[in-house]
């Protein structure tokens, strides 16, 4: 029998959601507007598993697609990732 994990959420404050990208090296490396790799690289996921979400729906209000070109918003989706908001099994 499996075991079944109960995984919490953790609300953020909006200062809490700016406050590690104000200034240094977060900031510079994750900017407001993030491609598809730095927004896996910041979430520690696979490229893969965001396109998967995105596909599924799971990711809605936090990327859009501008013609080829997927952008990700980072702190719709910072947000998201910690709320667990329209996440199943969050």
């Amino acid at each position: 029998m499996a075991a079944s994990r109960n995984m919490g959420c953790v609300k953020l404050s909006a200062d809490e959601l700016t406050t590690n990208f104000t200034s240094g090296p977060w900031a510079e490396k994750y900017p407001p507007i993030l491609t598809i790799a730095q927004a896996a690289d910041m979430l520690q996921v696979p490229v893969g598993t965001l396109r998967f979400w995105r596909t599924t729906g799971r990711l809605n209000g936090c990327s859009r697609r501008y013609g080829r070109v997927l952008r990700f918003y980072r702190d719709r989706l910072v947000r998201w990732f910690f709320e667990g908001e329209g996440r199943r099994g969050a």
